[in-house]
Protein backbone atom coordinates (compact mmCIF):
# COMPACT_ATOMS: atom_id res chain seq x y z
CA UNK A 1 0.00 0.00 0.00
CA UNK A 2 1.69 3.29 -1.35
CA UNK A 3 0.82 6.34 0.67
CA UNK A 4 0.86 8.76 -2.57
CA UNK A 5 -1.88 6.48 -4.08
CA UNK A 6 -4.39 6.31 -1.44
CA UNK A 7 -7.32 9.03 -1.48
CA UNK A 8 -7.51 9.11 2.42
CA UNK A 9 -11.01 10.70 2.34
CA UNK A 10 -12.50 7.29 0.41
CA UNK A 11 -11.10 5.06 2.79
CA UNK A 12 -13.50 4.28 5.52
CA UNK A 13 -12.22 5.69 9.00
CA UNK A 14 -12.09 1.88 10.52
CA UNK A 15 -9.55 0.94 7.49
CA UNK A 16 -7.61 4.16 7.19
CA UNK A 17 -6.25 4.11 11.23
CA UNK A 18 -5.54 0.35 10.59
CA UNK A 19 -3.35 1.57 7.13
CA UNK A 20 -2.11 4.74 9.26
CA UNK A 21 -0.75 2.07 11.93
CA UNK A 22 0.28 -0.71 9.67
CA UNK A 23 2.22 2.20 7.92
CA UNK A 24 4.26 4.01 10.48
CA UNK A 25 1.93 7.38 10.52
CA UNK A 26 0.28 6.87 14.02
CA UNK A 27 3.36 5.32 17.03
CA UNK A 28 2.02 2.13 18.01
CA UNK A 29 3.17 -0.78 19.99
CA UNK A 30 3.78 -4.26 18.56
CA UNK A 31 0.76 -5.76 19.34
CA UNK A 32 -1.90 -2.65 17.99
CA UNK A 33 0.21 -3.24 15.12
CA UNK A 34 -0.60 -6.56 14.68
CA UNK A 35 -4.41 -5.92 15.56
CA UNK A 36 -4.06 -3.21 12.55
CA UNK A 37 -2.35 -5.87 10.33
CA UNK A 38 -4.90 -8.62 10.87
CA UNK A 39 -7.48 -6.62 9.55
CA UNK A 40 -5.77 -5.44 6.08
CA UNK A 41 -5.03 -9.02 5.89
CA UNK A 42 -8.56 -10.08 6.63
CA UNK A 43 -10.09 -7.25 4.13
CA UNK A 44 -8.13 -8.94 1.13
CA UNK A 45 -9.44 -12.41 2.14
CA UNK A 46 -13.33 -11.50 3.08
CA UNK A 47 -16.06 -13.33 1.35
CA UNK A 48 -13.45 -16.50 0.75
CA UNK A 49 -13.67 -20.20 1.06
CA UNK A 50 -12.97 -20.43 4.67
CA UNK A 51 -13.65 -16.95 5.40
CA UNK A 52 -17.35 -16.67 4.97
CA UNK A 53 -16.86 -13.02 6.70
CA UNK A 54 -17.03 -9.37 5.36
CA UNK A 55 -16.57 -6.19 6.64
CA UNK A 56 -19.99 -3.99 6.26
CA UNK A 57 -19.18 -0.37 5.98
CA UNK A 58 -22.73 0.38 6.91
CA UNK A 59 -22.64 -1.71 10.24
CA UNK A 60 -19.54 0.18 11.55
CA UNK A 61 -21.05 3.49 10.51
CA UNK A 62 -24.15 2.83 12.56
CA UNK A 63 -22.55 2.04 16.31
CA UNK A 64 -20.40 5.48 14.91
CA UNK A 65 -23.67 7.21 14.39
CA UNK A 66 -25.33 5.92 17.87
CA UNK A 67 -22.49 7.60 19.54
CA UNK A 68 -22.60 10.55 17.90
CA UNK A 69 -25.87 11.38 17.11
CA UNK A 70 -27.16 9.95 20.61
CA UNK A 71 -24.77 9.45 23.31
CA UNK A 72 -23.59 12.50 25.82
CA UNK A 73 -20.68 12.86 27.95
CA UNK A 74 -21.59 12.34 31.29
CA UNK A 75 -17.97 13.19 32.94
CA UNK A 76 -15.77 15.53 32.69
CA UNK A 77 -14.97 19.07 31.00
CA UNK A 78 -17.37 17.58 28.16
CA UNK A 79 -20.02 16.66 30.31
CA UNK A 80 -23.11 17.19 28.19
CA UNK A 81 -21.66 17.63 25.13
CA UNK A 82 -22.47 14.79 22.06
CA UNK A 83 -19.37 12.47 22.17
CA UNK A 84 -16.79 13.18 19.19
CA UNK A 85 -15.24 9.10 18.17
CA UNK A 86 -11.38 9.84 17.83
CA UNK A 87 -9.59 7.74 15.43
CA UNK A 88 -8.78 5.02 17.81
CA UNK A 89 -11.77 4.64 18.50
CA UNK A 90 -13.07 4.08 15.40
CA UNK A 91 -10.92 1.83 14.33
CA UNK A 92 -12.23 -0.79 17.57
CA UNK A 93 -15.51 -0.09 17.51
CA UNK A 94 -16.01 -0.42 13.86
CA UNK A 95 -13.61 -3.78 13.48
CA UNK A 96 -16.04 -5.34 16.24
CA UNK A 97 -19.65 -3.84 15.01
CA UNK A 98 -18.67 -3.95 11.24
CA UNK A 99 -17.43 -7.69 10.70
CA UNK A 100 -19.85 -10.24 9.88
CA UNK A 101 -20.98 -13.01 8.29
CA UNK A 102 -21.37 -12.74 4.77
CA UNK A 103 -24.98 -14.49 4.39
CA UNK A 104 -26.59 -14.22 7.57
CA UNK A 105 -25.12 -10.52 8.78
CA UNK A 106 -24.33 -12.08 12.32
CA UNK A 107 -21.65 -10.40 14.13
CA UNK A 108 -18.27 -12.08 13.32
CA UNK A 109 -16.78 -11.48 16.89
CA UNK A 110 -18.34 -12.69 20.36
CA UNK A 111 -15.43 -11.83 21.82
CA UNK A 112 -13.63 -8.18 22.39
CA UNK A 113 -10.26 -8.04 24.41
CA UNK A 114 -9.33 -4.63 24.85
CA UNK A 115 -6.89 -3.17 26.77
CA UNK A 116 -5.45 0.87 27.31
CA UNK A 117 -4.31 2.58 29.71
CA UNK A 118 -6.06 5.10 32.35
CA UNK A 119 -7.85 8.02 31.20
CA UNK A 120 -8.48 6.51 27.55
CA UNK A 121 -12.99 6.85 27.83
CA UNK A 122 -13.30 3.41 28.38
CA UNK A 123 -16.05 4.17 30.87
CA UNK A 124 -17.48 6.34 28.45
CA UNK A 125 -17.21 3.75 25.87
CA UNK A 126 -18.65 1.01 28.14
CA UNK A 127 -21.99 3.30 28.56
CA UNK A 128 -22.14 3.84 25.18
CA UNK A 129 -22.47 0.46 24.31
CA UNK A 130 -24.30 -0.71 27.27
CA UNK A 131 -26.82 1.55 25.94
CA UNK A 132 -26.56 0.46 21.80
CA UNK A 133 -26.97 -2.97 23.04
CA UNK A 134 -30.70 -2.26 24.39
CA UNK A 135 -31.95 0.26 21.75
CA UNK A 136 -30.12 0.36 18.56
CA UNK A 137 -28.04 -3.10 18.09
CA UNK A 138 -29.50 -5.57 14.93
CA UNK A 139 -29.05 -8.03 12.42
CA UNK A 140 -29.08 -7.16 8.68
CA UNK A 141 -27.62 -8.68 5.87
CA UNK A 142 -24.72 -6.69 4.67
CA UNK A 143 -25.47 -3.64 2.58
CA UNK A 144 -29.09 -4.23 3.62
CA UNK A 145 -30.05 -1.84 6.68
CA UNK A 146 -33.72 -2.16 5.37
CA UNK A 147 -34.12 -5.85 6.59
CA UNK A 148 -32.90 -5.03 10.47
CA UNK A 149 -34.05 -7.81 13.01
CA UNK A 150 -34.07 -6.45 16.31
CA UNK A 151 -34.29 -9.26 19.49
CA UNK A 152 -37.11 -9.16 22.04
CA UNK A 153 -35.93 -8.60 25.87
CA UNK A 154 -32.77 -8.04 24.99
CA UNK A 155 -30.02 -8.04 28.00
CA UNK A 156 -27.26 -6.48 28.46
CA UNK A 157 -24.71 -7.17 31.40
CA UNK A 158 -22.88 -4.59 33.22
CA UNK A 159 -20.17 -6.60 34.93
CA UNK A 160 -17.24 -6.14 37.45
CA UNK A 161 -15.27 -7.38 40.06
CA UNK A 162 -17.80 -6.36 43.25
CA UNK A 163 -21.29 -4.74 43.32
CA UNK A 164 -19.70 -1.13 43.70
CA UNK A 165 -17.63 -0.85 40.95
CA UNK A 166 -20.74 -2.97 38.35
CA UNK A 167 -23.16 -0.52 40.00
CA UNK A 168 -20.81 2.34 38.73
CA UNK A 169 -20.55 1.30 35.18
CA UNK A 170 -24.29 0.64 35.33
CA UNK A 171 -25.20 4.09 36.59
CA UNK A 172 -23.03 5.79 34.07
CA UNK A 173 -24.96 4.36 31.40
CA UNK A 174 -28.43 5.21 33.28
CA UNK A 175 -26.95 8.66 33.32
CA UNK A 176 -25.76 8.87 29.76
CA UNK A 177 -29.51 7.43 29.04
CA UNK A 178 -31.39 10.08 30.74
CA UNK A 179 -28.93 13.17 29.35
CA UNK A 180 -30.12 11.51 25.88
CA UNK A 181 -33.60 12.78 24.21
CA UNK A 182 -33.06 10.10 21.79
CA UNK A 183 -32.23 7.26 24.36
CA UNK A 184 -34.43 8.41 27.34
CA UNK A 185 -37.62 7.76 24.85
CA UNK A 186 -36.88 4.51 23.92
CA UNK A 187 -35.83 3.22 27.41
CA UNK A 188 -37.75 3.39 30.92
CA UNK A 189 -35.50 4.46 32.93
CA UNK A 190 -35.50 4.36 36.71
CA UNK A 191 -33.38 4.18 39.99
CA UNK A 192 -33.44 0.37 40.29
CA UNK A 193 -33.86 -0.60 36.77
CA UNK A 194 -33.58 0.47 33.16
CA UNK A 195 -35.73 -1.80 30.08
CA UNK A 196 -36.72 -1.18 26.58
CA UNK A 197 -39.84 0.78 26.60
CA UNK A 198 -41.56 -1.79 23.75
CA UNK A 199 -39.17 -4.85 23.82
CA UNK A 200 -38.59 -5.11 27.56
CA UNK A 201 -35.40 -6.86 28.57
CA UNK A 202 -32.88 -5.47 31.05
CA UNK A 203 -29.60 -3.47 31.17
CA UNK A 204 -28.38 -4.51 35.12
CA UNK A 205 -25.08 -4.25 37.18
CA UNK A 206 -23.51 -7.79 37.20
CA UNK A 207 -20.88 -9.12 40.40
CA UNK A 208 -19.78 -11.67 42.13
CA UNK A 209 -22.23 -11.14 44.53
CA UNK A 210 -25.30 -10.94 41.84
CA UNK A 211 -27.73 -13.97 42.66
CA UNK A 212 -29.23 -16.09 39.64
CA UNK A 213 -25.45 -14.80 37.34
CA UNK A 214 -26.33 -17.72 34.84
CA UNK A 215 -30.07 -17.04 35.15
CA UNK A 216 -30.07 -15.12 31.74
CA UNK A 217 -29.09 -15.44 28.03
CA UNK A 218 -27.00 -11.88 26.96
CA UNK A 219 -27.28 -10.18 24.00
CA UNK A 220 -24.23 -8.04 25.60
CA UNK A 221 -21.61 -8.60 28.62
CA UNK A 222 -19.29 -5.68 29.43
CA UNK A 223 -16.90 -7.34 31.73
CA UNK A 224 -14.76 -3.92 33.63
CA UNK A 225 -11.48 -3.89 34.85
CA UNK A 226 -10.87 -7.93 34.52
CA UNK A 227 -7.44 -7.24 36.10
CA UNK A 228 -8.73 -6.88 39.42
CA UNK A 229 -11.08 -9.85 39.12
CA UNK A 230 -9.56 -13.24 41.13
CA UNK A 231 -11.22 -15.85 39.41
CA UNK A 232 -12.49 -15.66 35.39
CA UNK A 233 -16.08 -16.83 37.27
CA UNK A 234 -17.76 -13.89 35.95
CA UNK A 235 -16.16 -14.22 32.23
CA UNK A 236 -17.08 -17.76 32.22
CA UNK A 237 -20.85 -17.57 33.92
CA UNK A 238 -21.30 -15.34 30.81
CA UNK A 239 -20.33 -16.60 28.25
CA UNK A 240 -22.08 -19.67 28.63
CA UNK A 241 -25.57 -18.22 28.35
CA UNK A 242 -24.43 -17.33 24.80
CA UNK A 243 -25.99 -19.60 21.97
CA UNK A 244 -29.60 -18.11 22.68
CA UNK A 245 -29.32 -15.35 21.06
CA UNK A 246 -28.57 -14.38 17.59
CA UNK A 247 -25.24 -12.17 18.24
CA UNK A 248 -23.93 -12.07 21.44
CA UNK A 249 -21.16 -10.23 22.19
CA UNK A 250 -18.68 -10.21 25.36
CA UNK A 251 -16.30 -7.01 25.74
CA UNK A 252 -13.46 -7.24 28.18
CA UNK A 253 -12.01 -3.80 29.14
CA UNK A 254 -9.42 -3.54 31.67
CA UNK A 255 -5.96 -1.41 31.94
CA UNK A 256 -2.68 -3.75 33.07
CA UNK A 257 -2.82 -5.23 36.68
CA UNK A 258 -0.40 -7.43 38.60
CA UNK A 259 1.44 -9.91 36.96
CA UNK A 260 0.14 -12.86 39.05
CA UNK A 261 0.16 -16.83 38.74
CA UNK A 262 -3.27 -16.25 39.54
CA UNK A 263 -4.91 -13.33 37.51
CA UNK A 264 -7.28 -14.80 35.34
CA UNK A 265 -6.65 -11.38 33.12
CA UNK A 266 -2.77 -12.03 32.55
CA UNK A 267 -3.59 -15.62 31.48
CA UNK A 268 -5.33 -14.52 28.89
CA UNK A 269 -3.28 -11.74 28.48
CA UNK A 270 -0.64 -14.02 27.27
CA UNK A 271 -2.74 -16.33 25.79
CA UNK A 272 -4.05 -13.61 23.35
CA UNK A 273 -0.64 -11.89 22.44
CA UNK A 274 0.34 -15.84 21.79
CA UNK A 275 -2.43 -15.82 19.46
CA UNK A 276 -1.82 -12.42 17.97
CA UNK A 277 2.10 -13.72 17.08
CA UNK A 278 0.85 -16.45 15.48
CA UNK A 279 2.34 -18.94 18.01
CA UNK A 280 -1.13 -20.26 18.58
CA UNK A 281 -4.14 -20.48 16.24
CA UNK A 282 -5.73 -17.26 15.10
CA UNK A 283 -9.33 -17.52 16.71
CA UNK A 284 -11.67 -15.89 13.82
CA UNK A 285 -14.71 -14.66 16.58
CA UNK A 286 -12.05 -13.16 19.01
CA UNK A 287 -11.01 -9.84 18.54
CA UNK A 288 -7.82 -8.45 20.31
CA UNK A 289 -6.82 -4.77 20.45
CA UNK A 290 -3.31 -4.50 23.43
CA UNK A 291 -2.09 -1.18 23.66
CA UNK A 292 0.91 -0.93 25.91
CA UNK A 293 4.48 0.48 26.36
CA UNK A 294 6.57 -2.44 25.64
CA UNK A 295 9.53 -4.05 27.76
CA UNK A 296 12.12 -2.20 25.91
CA UNK A 297 10.57 1.51 26.33
CA UNK A 298 11.91 3.70 28.80
CA UNK A 299 8.59 5.16 30.96
CA UNK A 300 10.47 8.74 31.27
CA UNK A 301 10.10 9.44 27.53
CA UNK A 302 6.84 10.93 26.71
CA UNK A 303 7.26 10.27 22.85
CA UNK A 304 6.38 6.70 23.96
CA UNK A 305 3.22 7.15 25.79
CA UNK A 306 0.92 7.22 23.38
CA UNK A 307 1.37 3.42 22.90
CA UNK A 308 -1.13 3.14 26.09
CA UNK A 309 -2.81 5.67 25.65
CA UNK A 310 -3.84 6.29 21.81
CA UNK A 311 -5.78 9.29 22.86
CA UNK A 312 -2.76 11.02 23.01
CA UNK A 313 -2.77 10.55 19.31
CA UNK A 314 -4.87 13.33 18.36
CA UNK A 315 -3.85 16.73 20.03
CA UNK A 316 -7.07 18.20 21.75
CA UNK A 317 -8.09 19.69 24.89
CA UNK A 318 -8.64 16.46 26.83
CA UNK A 319 -5.53 14.91 25.90
CA UNK A 320 -3.71 18.07 26.70
CA UNK A 321 -5.15 17.70 29.91
CA UNK A 322 -4.56 14.16 30.67
CA UNK A 323 -0.67 14.31 29.34
CA UNK A 324 -0.42 17.07 31.83
CA UNK A 325 -1.86 14.58 34.45
CA UNK A 326 0.60 11.75 33.46
CA UNK A 327 3.65 14.46 33.76
CA UNK A 328 2.60 15.12 37.14
CA UNK A 329 2.26 11.47 38.29
CA UNK A 330 5.27 10.34 36.89
CA UNK A 331 7.41 12.94 38.59
CA UNK A 332 5.39 12.25 41.67
CA UNK A 333 6.52 8.39 41.45
CA UNK A 334 9.79 8.56 40.67
CA UNK A 335 11.13 11.60 42.46
CA UNK A 336 9.60 10.00 45.73
CA UNK A 337 11.49 7.06 44.89
CA UNK A 338 8.18 5.12 46.35
CA UNK A 339 8.46 1.23 44.64
CA UNK A 340 4.25 1.21 45.39
CA UNK A 341 3.38 4.91 43.18
CA UNK A 342 6.21 4.06 40.61
CA UNK A 343 4.07 0.96 39.68
CA UNK A 344 1.35 2.07 40.05
CA UNK A 345 2.05 4.74 37.47
CA UNK A 346 3.40 1.94 35.38
CA UNK A 347 0.75 -0.06 35.59
CA UNK A 348 -2.43 2.55 35.33
CA UNK A 349 -0.57 4.91 32.84
CA UNK A 350 1.81 3.04 30.91
CA UNK A 351 -0.09 -0.36 30.61
CA UNK A 352 2.47 -2.32 31.52
CA UNK A 353 2.12 -5.24 33.50
CA UNK A 354 3.96 -5.40 37.27
CA UNK A 355 5.04 -8.46 39.48
CA UNK A 356 2.84 -8.60 42.24
CA UNK A 357 3.08 -5.82 45.06
CA UNK A 358 3.66 -8.52 47.56
CA UNK A 359 7.45 -9.11 48.72
CA UNK A 360 6.68 -12.52 46.57
CA UNK A 361 9.70 -15.03 46.26
CA UNK A 362 10.14 -15.25 42.77
CA UNK A 363 8.76 -11.34 41.52
CA UNK A 364 9.98 -10.66 38.15
CA UNK A 365 11.97 -13.90 37.42
CA UNK A 366 8.64 -16.58 36.95
CA UNK A 367 8.86 -16.32 33.26
CA UNK A 368 12.29 -17.71 33.58
CA UNK A 369 11.53 -20.42 35.77
CA UNK A 370 8.75 -21.50 33.14
CA UNK A 371 11.24 -21.61 30.21
CA UNK A 372 12.95 -24.58 32.01
CA UNK A 373 10.84 -26.41 32.31
CA UNK A 374 11.20 -29.67 30.00
CA UNK A 375 8.64 -32.21 29.31
CA UNK A 376 7.38 -34.65 31.71
CA UNK A 377 8.95 -37.81 29.71
CA UNK A 378 12.40 -36.23 28.94
CA UNK A 379 12.50 -35.37 32.78
CA UNK A 380 12.07 -38.89 34.17
CA UNK A 381 14.53 -40.18 31.25
CA UNK A 382 17.06 -37.32 32.22
CA UNK A 383 17.15 -38.54 35.96
CA UNK A 384 16.44 -42.13 35.27
CA UNK A 385 19.05 -44.09 38.08
CA UNK A 386 20.20 -41.08 39.91
CA UNK A 387 20.61 -40.30 43.22
CA UNK A 388 17.82 -37.81 44.94
CA UNK A 389 17.46 -36.37 47.87
CA UNK A 390 13.46 -36.30 49.20
CA UNK A 391 11.87 -33.71 50.99
CA UNK A 392 8.67 -33.58 53.05
CA UNK A 393 6.00 -30.52 53.86
CA UNK A 394 3.03 -32.56 55.35
CA UNK A 395 1.24 -29.55 56.87
CA UNK A 396 -1.92 -30.28 58.24
CA UNK A 397 -3.52 -33.91 56.83
CA UNK A 398 -6.15 -32.43 55.84
CA UNK A 399 -4.83 -29.64 53.92
CA UNK A 400 -1.95 -30.16 50.54
CA UNK A 401 0.77 -32.42 51.57
CA UNK A 402 3.84 -31.94 49.14
CA UNK A 403 6.84 -34.22 48.67
CA UNK A 404 9.48 -33.03 46.70
CA UNK A 405 12.85 -34.46 44.87
CA UNK A 406 16.24 -32.68 44.28
CA UNK A 407 18.90 -34.21 41.72
CA UNK A 408 22.58 -32.77 41.39
CA UNK A 409 23.64 -33.55 37.53
CA UNK A 410 26.54 -33.82 36.64
CA UNK A 411 26.63 -30.75 34.18
CA UNK A 412 26.22 -28.44 37.51
CA UNK A 413 22.74 -28.16 37.23
CA UNK A 414 19.93 -29.45 39.35
CA UNK A 415 16.81 -31.12 39.13
CA UNK A 416 13.53 -30.67 40.50
CA UNK A 417 10.11 -32.35 40.90
CA UNK A 418 7.13 -32.62 43.35
CA UNK A 419 4.26 -34.34 44.04
CA UNK A 420 0.89 -33.08 46.14
CA UNK A 421 -1.22 -35.23 48.14
CA UNK A 422 -4.78 -33.63 49.39
CA UNK A 423 -7.70 -35.93 51.13
CA UNK A 424 -10.95 -36.69 48.72
CA UNK A 425 -13.43 -35.06 51.15
CA UNK A 426 -11.89 -32.06 51.64
CA UNK A 427 -10.36 -31.64 47.95
CA UNK A 428 -13.71 -30.11 46.11
CA UNK A 429 -13.78 -27.45 49.55
CA UNK A 430 -10.13 -26.52 48.43
CA UNK A 431 -10.59 -25.89 44.97
CA UNK A 432 -12.67 -23.24 45.26
CA UNK A 433 -11.10 -21.55 48.30
CA UNK A 434 -7.74 -22.29 46.97
CA UNK A 435 -9.45 -21.15 43.06
CA UNK A 436 -6.94 -24.15 41.50
CA UNK A 437 -8.13 -27.26 39.50
CA UNK A 438 -6.79 -30.14 41.58
CA UNK A 439 -9.13 -32.98 40.13
CA UNK A 440 -7.73 -32.18 37.03
CA UNK A 441 -4.17 -31.90 38.50
CA UNK A 442 -4.49 -35.36 40.16
CA UNK A 443 -6.00 -36.78 36.46
CA UNK A 444 -3.22 -35.55 35.06
CA UNK A 445 -0.67 -36.82 37.20
CA UNK A 446 0.70 -34.22 38.99
CA UNK A 447 -0.78 -35.04 42.77
CA UNK A 448 -2.89 -37.62 44.04
CA UNK A 449 -6.29 -37.29 45.85
CA UNK A 450 -6.42 -40.30 48.63
CA UNK A 451 -9.65 -41.40 50.25
CA UNK A 452 -11.12 -40.03 53.29
CA UNK A 453 -11.00 -36.80 55.42
CA UNK A 454 -7.34 -37.03 56.00
CA UNK A 455 -4.21 -37.15 54.07
CA UNK A 456 -3.44 -40.97 53.72
CA UNK A 457 0.41 -40.86 54.50
CA UNK A 458 1.13 -44.70 52.96
CA UNK A 459 0.42 -42.85 49.32
CA UNK A 460 3.41 -40.89 50.02
CA UNK A 461 5.35 -43.89 50.97
CA UNK A 462 4.28 -45.49 47.89
CA UNK A 463 5.13 -42.97 45.90
CA UNK A 464 8.34 -42.54 46.85
CA UNK A 465 8.87 -46.04 46.48
CA UNK A 466 7.55 -46.30 42.91
CA UNK A 467 10.10 -43.72 41.70
CA UNK A 468 12.79 -45.66 43.33
CA UNK A 469 11.45 -49.26 41.72
CA UNK A 470 10.18 -47.97 38.03
CA UNK A 471 12.93 -45.05 37.70
CA UNK A 472 15.52 -46.44 39.46
CA UNK A 473 16.00 -43.54 41.53
CA UNK A 474 18.13 -44.03 44.55
CA UNK A 475 16.72 -41.59 48.07
CA UNK A 476 19.93 -40.79 49.67
CA UNK A 477 18.08 -39.41 52.84
CA UNK A 478 14.59 -38.16 53.63
CA UNK A 479 14.78 -33.92 54.87
CA UNK A 480 11.43 -33.76 56.69
CA UNK A 481 9.88 -30.61 58.55
CA UNK A 482 9.05 -32.05 61.95
CA UNK A 483 5.92 -30.89 62.34
CA UNK A 484 3.58 -33.42 62.29
CA UNK A 485 6.03 -36.09 60.61
CA UNK A 486 8.02 -37.89 63.59
CA UNK A 487 5.75 -41.03 63.08
CA UNK A 488 6.00 -40.91 59.41
CA UNK A 489 9.33 -40.75 59.20
CA UNK A 490 10.13 -43.53 61.76
CA UNK A 491 8.29 -45.79 59.52
CA UNK A 492 10.07 -44.91 56.66
CA UNK A 493 13.31 -45.55 58.76
CA UNK A 494 12.00 -49.01 59.72
CA UNK A 495 12.25 -49.47 55.94
CA UNK A 496 15.62 -48.82 55.04
CA UNK A 497 15.77 -44.89 54.49
CA UNK A 498 17.67 -42.27 56.44
CA UNK A 499 15.78 -39.14 57.70
CA UNK A 500 16.96 -35.83 58.42
CA UNK A 501 15.12 -33.32 60.68
CA UNK A 502 15.18 -30.02 58.79
CA UNK A 503 14.47 -27.73 61.32
CA UNK A 504 12.49 -24.53 60.45
CA UNK A 505 14.29 -21.70 61.26
CA UNK A 506 15.78 -19.36 58.30
CA UNK A 507 19.82 -20.32 59.58
CA UNK A 508 18.72 -23.67 58.23
CA UNK A 509 16.78 -22.47 55.47
CA UNK A 510 18.14 -19.29 53.98
CA UNK A 511 21.29 -20.73 52.15
CA UNK A 512 19.21 -22.82 50.24
CA UNK A 513 16.19 -20.38 49.40
CA UNK A 514 18.66 -18.18 48.15
CA UNK A 515 20.99 -20.62 45.90
CA UNK A 516 17.63 -22.26 44.61
CA UNK A 517 16.39 -18.64 43.09
CA UNK A 518 20.16 -18.14 41.84
CA UNK A 519 19.97 -21.95 40.19
CA UNK A 520 17.31 -20.08 38.49
CA UNK A 521 18.27 -16.85 37.40
CA UNK A 522 21.87 -18.65 36.00
CA UNK A 523 19.76 -20.98 34.01
CA UNK A 524 21.07 -24.26 36.15
CA UNK A 525 17.97 -26.08 37.21
CA UNK A 526 15.50 -28.02 35.28
CA UNK A 527 12.23 -29.26 36.36
CA UNK A 528 9.03 -31.06 34.72
CA UNK A 529 6.73 -28.24 34.07
CA UNK A 530 4.34 -29.28 37.22
CA UNK A 531 1.37 -26.79 37.23
CA UNK A 532 0.87 -27.54 40.25
CA UNK A 533 4.76 -26.60 41.87
CA UNK A 534 5.10 -23.51 39.66
CA UNK A 535 1.33 -22.50 41.46
CA UNK A 536 3.30 -23.07 44.96
CA UNK A 537 6.43 -21.32 44.08
CA UNK A 538 4.67 -18.48 42.55
CA UNK A 539 2.61 -17.80 45.73
CA UNK A 540 5.63 -18.09 47.97
CA UNK A 541 6.61 -14.88 49.92
CA UNK A 542 9.77 -14.05 51.24
CA UNK A 543 10.45 -13.53 55.01
CA UNK A 544 13.45 -11.70 55.87
CA UNK A 545 15.53 -11.42 59.45
CA UNK A 546 17.40 -8.21 60.62
CA UNK A 547 20.62 -10.09 59.36
CA UNK A 548 19.40 -10.85 55.47
CA UNK A 549 18.44 -14.55 56.28
CA UNK A 550 15.10 -15.55 54.09
CA UNK A 551 12.91 -18.30 53.93
CA UNK A 552 9.64 -18.67 52.65
CA UNK A 553 5.97 -18.38 54.13
CA UNK A 554 2.16 -17.70 52.91
CA UNK A 555 1.48 -14.13 52.72
CA UNK A 556 -0.94 -15.04 55.63
CA UNK A 557 -1.06 -18.27 57.66
CA UNK A 558 -4.37 -19.28 56.78
CA UNK A 559 -3.77 -17.95 53.14
CA UNK A 560 -5.55 -20.19 50.82
CA UNK A 561 -2.38 -19.78 48.28
CA UNK A 562 -0.35 -22.94 49.23
CA UNK A 563 3.32 -23.22 48.84
CA UNK A 564 3.57 -26.97 50.38
CA UNK A 565 5.63 -28.08 47.46
CA UNK A 566 8.18 -25.42 46.96
CA UNK A 567 8.75 -26.08 50.58
CA UNK A 568 9.17 -29.95 50.75
CA UNK A 569 11.48 -29.15 47.72
CA UNK A 570 13.81 -26.85 49.93
CA UNK A 571 13.99 -29.36 52.73
CA UNK A 572 15.52 -31.25 50.01
CA UNK A 573 17.69 -28.85 49.03
CA UNK A 574 19.35 -27.92 52.39
CA UNK A 575 20.91 -31.72 52.48
CA UNK A 576 20.91 -32.08 48.18
CA UNK A 577 23.30 -28.58 47.89
CA UNK A 578 26.12 -30.03 50.10
CA UNK A 579 26.33 -33.72 49.05
CA UNK A 580 28.95 -35.12 51.40
CA UNK A 581 29.40 -32.73 54.07
CA UNK A 582 26.49 -34.25 55.90
CA UNK A 583 27.67 -34.43 59.26
CA UNK A 584 28.72 -30.44 59.66
CA UNK A 585 25.59 -29.36 58.09
CA UNK A 586 23.35 -31.93 60.55
CA UNK A 587 25.08 -30.20 63.83
CA UNK A 588 24.33 -26.94 62.40
CA UNK A 589 20.55 -28.01 61.80
CA UNK A 590 20.11 -29.33 65.34
CA UNK A 591 20.72 -26.40 66.91
CA UNK A 592 18.79 -23.91 64.70
CA UNK A 593 16.68 -22.40 67.27
CA UNK A 594 16.02 -19.20 65.13
CA UNK A 595 12.37 -17.61 65.70
CA UNK A 596 10.17 -15.10 64.54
Amino acid sequence: MKNSSIDWQDVHPTNRYAAEIVMGMRPSCEMERLACQRHLDDLKRQATEGFPYVFDESRADRIFEWFERCCRHVRGPFSGELIELVPFQKFDLGAVFGWVHLDSGKRRFRKAFHMRARGNVKSTEMSGLALYGMCGDCVYPPGRPDLKRYEDSPEVECAAVDKGQAKRVWLDAMKMGENSPDISKRLRIKRTYIEHAKRGGWLRPLSKDTKNKDSGAPCLVIIDEYHAHQTSEIVDVSYSGFGKRLQSLMQIISTAGKDSENSPCKKEYDSLCKMMKGETDMQDSYFVMIREIEQEDDPHDETIWVKGSPILQDENEYSEELRKQMRAEHDDAYNSGDPSKIREFLTKRMNRWQADSENKYMSGIMDKWKALAISRDAFLDLVRGYVTWNGLDLSKTTDLTGSGFVFRLPDGRYAVTAHGFMPEETATKHEHSDRVPYRQWADDGWCTITPGAVVDYNYIKSNIQQMETDESWFIQEICYDPYNATHFTQQLEAEGYERVEIRQGVQTLSEPTKFFRELVLKGLIVHDGSPLLTWCLSNAVEVKDNNDNIKLSKKNKDDSQRIDLIAAIMNAMVRAMVGDSRINLNEHIMSDDFSF
